[in-house]
């Protein structure tokens, strides 16, 4: 769901936004002269906020990109999910319709319901392990055939998506 990426990016501008108000606190003395050489303490506080600004907009592309790249795969006999934990660390789970056990959906809160996102948690046989995908567009109709999807299997029918 876009509401993770906003949150990101209103981050970026919040620190950028904190930091330019910072800077500028420290150039001007509460009477609006700028302390020491006025061009000089423009030039560094300028350059501090252009380097906080361009620190800010990487950290964001970056989070971004880590964002966009969480899948969650349903195939006719097993739901994938591959997570991407940071720029250079990922890893996928696997885990087979046969064994989930209970999957469900969780909306908490005015902002999910309404814009229609969620989480989606399920959970195996066996070692019990749980999974969850945070941020997903319309959890109800994605538990749903996920649910229609698992049933089918255990009952020997095609996999139809609803």
């Amino acid at each position: 769901h876009p509401i993770g990426l906003i949150q990101i990016w209103l981050f970026v501008f919040l620190l950028i936004g904190v930091f330019g108000l910072l800077i500028s606190m420290f150039l001007f003395n509460g009477g609006g002269e700028v302390v020491g050489s006025e061009e000089s303490a423009r030039s560094l506080g300028l350059t501090g906020l252009l380097f906080i600004s361009i620190l800010g907009v990487v950290g964001g592309l970056v989070a971004t990109y880590v964002y966009n790249n969480n899948r969650f795969y349903l195939t006719n006999e097993s739901v994938i999910q591959e997570i991407q934990n940071t720029i250079f660390s990922k890893h996928e789970q696997t885990v087979s319709l046969q064994n989930i056990e209970d999957a469900s959906y969780e909306q908490h809160g005015i902002l999910p319901h309404m814009l229609n996102y969620g989480r989606i948690r399920l959970s195996t046989e066996g070692d019990e392990t749980t999974y969850r995908f945070s941020y997903v567009a319309n959890p109800k109709h994605h538990i749903a055939v996920l649910n229609n999807a698992v049933e089918a299997f255990k009952n020997g029918r095609p996999v139809h998506d609803g």
